[in-house]
C-alpha cells in the first residue's frame, strides 16, 4: 500500500510545529518539517498572541509539504479567540489567556449568573482564563471591539479561516470556552445575554473530521482542533479503564467518557467536561504543568545561569526528596514572572523548608506535580465509579523520566509514557480516518500501542510518598 500523508499543524503555548503524518497500512510515521517559537508580545498593559507571525510560519511549513500530502488540519490551545468585523477582517490581535484583564471577573460574572448555574449549563472547570471571563471583561468595559465584532473565532478556527476562507467553529475547542452547553450542543446564550456578550458573534458548531475547504488546492480537514482533544486520540490505550495526562505547558489529567458528568460531585471537584472526537467527552482537570520549569529556566537564564532539562534532572536527583511542596494551581502561580521566588515565598508562608538551590526548586516542582496528579485522579475515580488500571502520559512531558517515575510512585499506578508527539499524531489520525485510511480511533490506538517509543514505569511503594501526600492535601487550594 502506498503511504498516505497528511499535514498536522500543532500550535502550543510556547512553540509551533508543522508535521507530516504518514500511514502505510501498518504503521504511522511522523516527520517534523518546520518548528518555530510562539512568543507573546506585550504592548502597553496587554499581553497579545502574535498571530500574524504564527500565520507566516504556518504557511511556510504547509507550503513545503503540500505537493506530497493529501490534506491539512490545525490544532491549538483553547479559550483564546479573535474578533472579526463585518468584512471578515481581524479587529485586533488576540489577547493571551494570562493577561490580567480577567482579574476579578469571576466575581463580576457570578453576581449576574450564579456560579452553580454556570457549571450546570456548561460543565466546565472554573478558571479565570476561560473565554467566558475574557468576554465578560470586554462587556464590562464597554469594549468598542466587542461592539464592532461580527464573528468570534477561536484560535484554530481563525487559522482554518485564513487557510480556506471558511468561518467555522470546531466542537472540541468550542467546549473549552465555558460558553457552550453540552446538553443542548449549542452556545449558552442565556448566560451571554445576562452578561451583555453578543450571541450574534457565535457560529454553529462543526464536528471534527469535517472537510471545510481547500488551501491552494489542498483539502483542509478539521481535526480535534483543541490540542488536548487531538492528544487524547493518540493515547495508545489497550485497557478499558485508563486515565491520561497530556503533559506539556499544562498537564491535562483526565479520563475519556461517553457523556458529560455534571453533578453535585463534579461541581464540588471543579472538573471540566470538554468535547472529544467520536462524540466523547474529556472528563479532566487542568493542572499547571511544565510551565513552572519553562518560567524558571527563563528567570535563571536572565540571571546569567543557563541550564538544560538534563542539568535540572541531575540537580533534582541530588536534592533531598519530598522536602518542600506546593499546590501548582494556587492563583499566585498563574501570571508569568519569577516562579522560583514565588515557590520560595509559598513554602515560607506555609511553614516549610524554603528551597534555595536549582535542584531543590526543580524537585519541589516535579514532586508537587506528581502529588497533584494523584489528587485529581482520586477525584475522577470517585466521579466515574471505578479505579484506573493504567495511566498514560503523552506529549512532550513524556520525555521527562524523573517526573514520569515520580508520577508512578505518587499514584501507585503503572505509567506508560509516549508518544511525545501525541497531539500531532492525533491531529493526523482524525484526517486519516476522514480520508478512509484508518477505520476509527480504536484501530489507531492499536497501531500506536506497538510503537517502540513507549516507556513503562512501575510504582515503587513508599511510606515517604504516603506521608508527603497527607502533607500535600493540607496545602491544596479549595476551588
Amino acid at each position: 500500500m502506498q503511504e498516505k500523508r497528511v499535514i498536522a499543524v500543532d500550535l502550543g503555548a510556547s512553540s509551533g510545529r508543522v508535521m507530516q503524518i504518514g500511514f502505510d497500512g501498518q504503521q504511522l510515521h511522523l516527520v517534523e518539517a518546520h518548528r518555530f517559537p510562539n512568543i507573546p508580545v506585550e504592548a502597553g498593559r496587554t499581553l497579545y498572541w502574535d498571530v500574524l507571525q504564527l500565520w507566516r510560519e504556518i504557511r511556510t511549513g504547509v507550503d513545503a509539504l503540500a505537493s506530497e500530502s493529501a490534506s491539512v488540519g490545525l490544532d491549538t490551545w483553547g479559550v483564546d479567540f479573535a474578533l472579526l468585523d463585518r468584512a471578515g477582517d481581524l479587529l485586533a490581535n488576540p489577547v493571551h489567556y494570562r493577561d490580567r484583564r480577567t482579574e476579578g471577573m469571576m466575581e463580576w460574572v457570578f453576581a449576574r449568573v450564579p456560579r452553580r448555574t454556570v457549571f450546570e449549563r456548561t460543565g466546565i472547570q472554573f478558571m479565570v482564563l476561560n473565554s467566558l471571563y475574557q468576554l465578560a471583561s470586554l462587556a464590562k468595559a464597554g469594549s468598542p471591539a466587542l461592539e464592532a465584532a461580527s464573528t468570534l473565532l477561536l484560535i484554530p478556527d481563525l487559522f482554518h479561516y485564513w487557510l480556506t476562507g471558511e468561518k467555522v467553529c470546531e466542537f472540541t475547542n468550542a467546549t473549552t470556552t465555558q460558553c457552550f452547553n453540552p446538553y443542548m450542543r449549542d452556545w449558552d446564550r442565556e448566560t451571554m445575554e445576562a452578561l451583555g456578550i453578543p450571541a450574534r458573534m457565535f457560529l454553529p458548531v462543526t464536528s471534527p473530521g469535517t472537510r471545510i475547504g481547500k488551501y491552494n488546492g489542498l483539502p483542509v480537514i478539521l481535526p480535534a482542533s483543541h490540542d488536548t482533544g487531538s492528544a487524547i486520540v493518540a493515547v495508545p490505550a489497550q485497557t478499558p479503564n485508563f486515565a491520561y495526562i497530556s503533559s506539556g505547558t499544562w498537564s491535562l489529567v483526565g479520563m475519556e467518557v461517553r457523556q458529560a458528568i455534571i453533578s453535585d460531585q463534579s461541581y464540588a471537584a471543579n472538573v471540566t467536561n470538554e468535547g472529544g472526537y467520536e462524540e466523547t467527552y474529556r472528563l479532566l482537570k487542568n493542572v499547571a504543568g511544565l510551565w513552572f520549569v519553562q518560567q524558571s529556566l527563563a528567570v535563571w537564564e536572565a540571571g546569567g545561569q543557563r541550564y538544560s532539562y538534563d542539568d535540572l534532572a541531575r540537580a533534582a536527583g541530588a536534592a533531598e526528596p519530598l522536602r518542600s511542596l506546593f499546590d501548582p494551581d494556587d492563583p499566585v502561580f498563574l501570571a508569568p514572572g519569577d516562579i522560583p521566588a514565588r515557590i520560595q515565598s509559598y513554602c515560607q508562608r506555609t511553614g516549610q523548608p524554603v528551597p534555595e538551590t536549582i535542584g531543590q526548586i526543580t524537585r519541589a516542582i516535579y514532586e508537587s506535580l506528581a502529588l497533584k496528579y494523584r489528587y485529581v485522579l482520586e477525584q475522577l475515580c470517585a466521579l466515574v465509579g471505578h479505579d484506573i488500571d493504567r495511566l498514560h502520559i503523552v506529549g512532550g512531558g513524556a520525555r521527562n523520566d524523573m517526573l514520569s517515575q515520580m508520577t508512578a510512585d505518587a499514584t501507585g499506578l503503572e505509567v506508560m509514557a509516549g508518544p511525545t508527539e501525541a497531539t500531532a499524531l492525533g491531529n493526523g489520525i482524525v484526517q486519516l480516518i476522514a480520508l478512509g485510511e484508518i477505520a476509527d480511533v480504536a484501530q489507531a490506538r492499536t497501531i500506536l500501542s506497538g510503537m517502540a517509543e513507549m516507556t513503562r514505569y512501575q510504582p515503587r511503594p513508599s511510606l515517604a510518598w504516603e506521608a508527603a501526600y497527607a502533607r500535600f492535601k493540607s496545602l491544596i487550594r479549595k476551588d
